[in-house]
């Protein structure tokens, strides 16, 4: 019982710091302007040319998936997000034999969920984060975004770890 209370806090912080941030982004920061061509375009520097990179934090307001993709659907993602996290929430709760992976995929669903809750408030996902790496802009992204990636990185490494199970020959 203590561990689900645990994993119920990391989910409800870490899902609390997505929503303040977007809230307080969506409030207080200006658009993303690129027409005003002086850095950090209406946002908030916190560097500037450090090896290379700089970091600012932006308003951007993003209607599709990732870099965009898929923008004049905003129904069929809400949908998409929906019965991704409710899978993964099956998966946990029912499938899953693995325990170890219950942590990568509380952080995906919370990324998820996040950004979800976006799309309820907002009709759109609140981005944030902005790199310059020498004269290449990444695409802005959120906390939740972060949890996602986290997630999936984490996925990753385990499929490396070894498996109780014996390998058939």
């Amino acid at each position: 019982m203590k561990k689900n209370f645990k994993i119920f806090f990391i989910f409800l912080s870490l899902l609390a710091i997505d929503i303040f941030s977007k809230f307080y982004i969506y409030n207080f920061i200006p658009k993303m302007n690129f027409f005003n061509n002086i850095y950090p375009y209406g946002g908030l520097k916190i560097f500037k040319n450090f090896f290379f990179m700089s970091f600012s934090i932006v308003h951007v307001e993003n209607t599709g998936a990732a870099w965009g993709i898929l923008a004049s659907y905003t129904k069929f993602l809400f949908f998409l997000r929906i019965c991704i996290v409710s899978f993964l929430l099956i998966y946990i709760f029912v499938l899953n034999k693995q325990k170890e992976k219950n942590i990568p995929f509380l952080f995906i669903i919370t990324g998820a969920i996040g950004n979800i809750l976006d799309f309820c408030f907002y009709g759109k996902v609140i981005d944030m984060f902005y790199f310059q790496i020498y004269k290449y802009s990444y695409p802005v992204f959120n906390f939740a975004d972060s949890m996602v990636s986290i997630g999936i990185f984490l996925l990753f490494l385990l499929s490396f770890k070894k498996s109780d199970r014996k390998e058939s020959i």
